[in-house]
């Protein structure tokens, strides 16, 4: 099987650590910081749905596996695999033509589907499917707890119809629709106030932090955005994803990534701080 590359993003400043989403498998397991982690298993399958790609039976195994890194003993008490808890949800983080001041630009843009698993033991993770260039989906990484889909179907019942992104820079949910943005975790109270801003005050407060690590930008020509060395080789870029669809195609910091995904962790296992 071809190996599927994916949007990697410079870290900007004061960010919780850099971070790329990798296909499982795609590099050495040492790189993702156990050689026994799911890295070891293989690319896992392709599939015609995010849900189907999640509920793969190899998936499924790798989860398990994923699970056990933290509480062995506890899952080897039950024969109980983990399960795929409802349907995937969007992923949108906040986009760089937004920030950007591009007319039009919506405030974020997809860029992965997020699935819920949940052990046998009530603990949870998010799995993060991409489309690859034959169109089918498949599980690039996998999270520690359920931000992605708790926070999407929060923001929705709070503005139905809304659109529920992350600014990962800060680790800030919000749910947008019309002028209004609403914060949904503290992070995104402390950035815009328990009442929320306009549509247009936001995109000045992020204008102000990031413009000037956009791609292009000194900050990123330099490499400075999450330690990417300019030397290093670029992968190789699959064909770009439909428009609001999963970015496939890899692009190197300085080549015109915004931001990180904001998450620590290894190459393809990312473990919550918070």
């Amino acid at each position: 099987m071809t190996t599927m590359t994916v949007r990697i993003r410079a870290l900007g400043a004061g960010l919780l650590g850099a971070a790329a989403l990798v296909v499982l498998g795609a590099v050495p397991a040492d790189a993702a910081g156990a050689a026994d982690g799911p890295g070891a298993a293989g690319a896992l399958p392709v599939a015609p749905t995010p849900e189907q790609a999640a509920a793969a039976p190899r998936t499924l195994d790798t989860v398990a596996r994923f699970f056990a890194r933290d509480d062995a003993a506890a899952l080897a008490r039950t024969a109980a695999p983990p399960r795929i808890e409802g349907v995937s949800v969007p992923v949108r983080l906040l986009s760089p033509d937004f920030v950007a001041g591009r007319p039009g630009a919506p405030v974020a843009r997809v860029e992965f589907h997020a699935s819920k698993a949940v052990a046998a033991d009530g603990r949870t993770a998010s799995l993060w499917s991409v489309r690859g260039p034959g169109g089918g989906w498949q599980v690039v990484n996998i999270a520690t707890g359920d931000d992605e889909v708790r926070y999407t179907r929060q923001g929705l019942r709070l503005l139905p119809g809304g659109t529920v992104f992350r600014e990962p820079q800060i680790d800030a949910w919000y749910v947008q629709k019309g002028a209004k943005v609403l914060p949904l975790d503290e992070d995104a109270v402390r950035a815009v106030g328990r009442n929320g801003t306009s549509l247009d005050a936001y995109r000045v407060r992020v204008t102000r932090a990031y413009a000037d690590k956009l791609p292009g930008s000194a900050y990123a020509r330099k490499g400075a955005a999450g330690g990417y060395d300019p030397g290093a080789p670029a992968p190789v870029a699959a064909p770009a994803a439909a428009h609001d669809e999963p970015a496939v195609a890899a692009a190197a910091v300085g080549a015109g990534a915004l931001l990180a995904l904001g998450l620590v962790g290894g190459a393809a296992v990312l473990r919550r701080t918070r």
